[in-house]
């Protein structure tokens, strides 16, 4: 066991350095942000129609879908510039875990996949709503 937390103290004094740490801090919200900006992106244009169609198959208001196209675009570039990150990070998490229940609940292996994966996006979307976006970021916050 000693092992262990010995590796586990390296790691932690390792990322705590300012430098690492925010290349890190920027590298999870980048990846984090990505998801949802592209599937932001996808609902315009030609994406449009076929998902508000979809969205109306389980029984939502297609007249949502533009609610949605903004809370993942611009919850996404908030995300990633760090800009009311926590605000951004928990919405985007409630958003990721009722989609996870609306669409993608049943019992098909791909959509179980997308349900967990949904639940996974929500775990680290509420680390941010907890730790904020770093140093490098809007926000700027140091703890």
């Amino acid at each position: 066991m000693n092992f262990f937390r010995q590796i586990n103290l390296y790691v932690a004094n390792l990322v705590a350095t300012p430098a690492l740490n925010g290349v890190l801090t920027v590298s999870a919200r980048a990846l984090m942000a990505y998801i949802f900006i592209m599937a932001g992106i996808g609902k315009l244009g030609a994406g449009y129609a076929g998902t508000q169609a979809y969205m109306q198959s389980v029984g939502l208001p297609g007249e949502l879908l533009p609610l949605v196209i903004l809370l993942e675009i611009g919850g996404g570039l908030a995300l990633l510039a760090g800009f009311q990150a926590r605000l951004a990070g928990l919405a985007l998490a409630v958003f990721s875990i009722v989609s996870a229940f609306i669409f993608h609940s049943a019992a098909d292996q791909m959509q179980q996949i997308m349900f967990m994966k949904n639940l996974a996006m929500a775990g680290g979307l509420l680390a941010f709503t907890v730790f904020g976006a770093g140093r490098w970021s809007l926000d700027a916050e140091t703890r």
